[in-house]
């Protein structure tokens, strides 16, 4: 795709963090909530928003709809130097954000409002921050004419917070010639900080837990409230639905989560072990929240449904699971999974995404490494498990390395892992303009 080459052009200072905080808040105000349905907005208002910002610098993008008002922006950029290389790095984020109760907000969430030293809104976190690093970055690099040599795809996808699947699974699968020749990417929930004994610990996705979304479904026979009856629905899958809530599944370590956890054991003063590894977990504070859950599968049962009528035994009754399973650990987790369900309780998948790991290793890494010691000398950079999903899943599909990186130096003492999906969500000021001038210095290495 063409835009300004500007290889040629002398190289001028540029201020990657300039816009990077009014860009955040542009988004914020853009309301794309996804209710994972048929309502909701949509993300097009936003994608010609983003698109707009590109145009402005000479960067030519293409909007790519899936269904009315469900759209997704691409773009390539840089490519342009003597190195010539041609395997692309793929930067991507989601314009989508999950939905808000503003009632429950001490501020609007769709405001962008500056108070406190934070932006607050819907995706100040999730991830519109990420957006706006990456935008505030490729728009000051532009007008400097500091283009990467490495070909860049740029790319800010719909409906990542219902799966994907009208966003990044539309792209691999119906567009994958827009991803030609892209071998690594680099997505969002990496880089951000916790506070482990003093010390700033950055964490870099580098792994995923599948996704397994089902619905439960019991089928019984209908009767009467008042009488017996052996074959109650409701009954049968509440006794499933209890057993999968509460079962304790077992410690399993992955190679990211050994890596960290020894980091962990490094700074504890002791060593990590399969044992110990929830008290290790702990030392994360809030963070925990998340990383507790990536040494582990887990089963949350979220929507339970049946009847119609206080006296009336239903025929169905149905309730839905959110399931996630570690990389190599998906057979024993359905495996586990049918022994809770029990007979008589039919599993359908509404999402099945695998899981994915990419080795913690190579050049991609040491320069995410470096941008941020040069920021924060005295960080300590790991790698982590993410408990969620991100479009990630999707795009590695096509072979990519896959890592998440949007740089955030964090306050000691806030909760982020709550703000994720959470009331009042918020990102501090100066972290998105860390995350900016972190993500240029990475941009000059890749």
């Amino acid at each position: 795709m063409p835009n300004d080459d500007r290889s040629d052009a002398p190289q001028t200072a540029h201020d990657p963090a300039a816009e990077v905080v009014e860009l955040c808040r542009d988004l914020i105000r853009i309301d794309t909530s996804n209710y994972g349905d048929q309502d909701g907005p949509g993300e097009r208002k936003a994608a010609e928003h983003v698109a707009t910002l590109l145009d402005e610098v000479g960067i030519e993008s293409r909007m790519i709809e899936s269904e009315p008002g469900r759209t997704s922006v691409i773009a390539r950029w840089g490519g342009a130097g003597a190195g010539g290389r041609d395997d692309g790095l793929l930067l991507h984020g989601h314009l989508d954000v999950v939905p808000a109760a503003a009632e429950d907000w001490q501020v609007d969430p769709f405001s962008g409002e500056v108070q406190d030293g934070y932006v607050w809104g819907r995706g100040a976190v999730d991830m519109k921050d990420f957006d706006a690093m990456l935008l505030s970055v490729v728009r000051a690099r532009q007008r400097a004419g500091r283009v990467p040599e490495r070909p860049i795809v740029l790319c800010f996808t719909a409906d990542e917070e219902a799966g994907g699947h009208k966003g990044a699974q539309v792209i691999v699968d119906e567009h994958a010639e827009e991803l030609e020749g892209v071998t690594e990417a680099v997505g969002e929930v990496g880089g951000f900080s916790a506070t482990v004994r003093g010390r700033r610990v950055y964490l870099i996705e580098a792994a995923e837990k599948g996704m397994a979304w089902m619905k439960l479904t019991a089928r019984g026979r209908a009767g009467h409230g008042s009488m017996i009856n052996t074959d109650n629905a409701v009954t049968r899958l509440s006794a499933a639905v209890a057993r999968i809530g509460a079962h304790q599944w077992p410690v399993r370590l992955t190679p990211t989560m050994e890596v960290l956890l020894a980091t962990v054991a490094d700074l504890a003063g002791t060593e990590a072990t399969p044992e110990n590894a929830p008290a290790l977990i702990e030392e994360f504070g809030g963070a925990a929240r998340m990383l507790g859950a990536v040494i582990t599968n887990t089963t949350n049962p979220t929507m339970l449904s049946a009847g119609y009528k206080v006296n009336v035994i239903p025929t169905e009754a149905t309730a839905y699971v959110d399931g996630r399973f570690l990389p190599g650990f998906e057979d024993e987790f359905f495996a586990t999974l049918a022994e809770l369900t029990g007979e008589g309780v039919e599993i359908e998948h509404v999402s099945h995404q695998q899981p994915w790991e990419t080795p913690y290793e190579g050049h991609l890494v040491d320069a995410m490494t470096r941008s941020i010691l040069a920021e924060d000398e005295d960080a300590v950079v790991a790698p982590y498990l993410m408990s969620g999903g991100t479009d990630a899943k999707h795009f590695r599909r096509l072979g990519m390395r896959s890592y998440g990186f949007a740089p955030l130096r964090l306050p000691a003492d806030l909760d982020f892992t709550a703000l994720f999906h959470g009331v009042d969500e918020r990102v501090p000021v100066d972290a998105l303009e860390f995350g900016a001038r972190v993500f240029d210095r990475f941009l000059d290495d890749v």
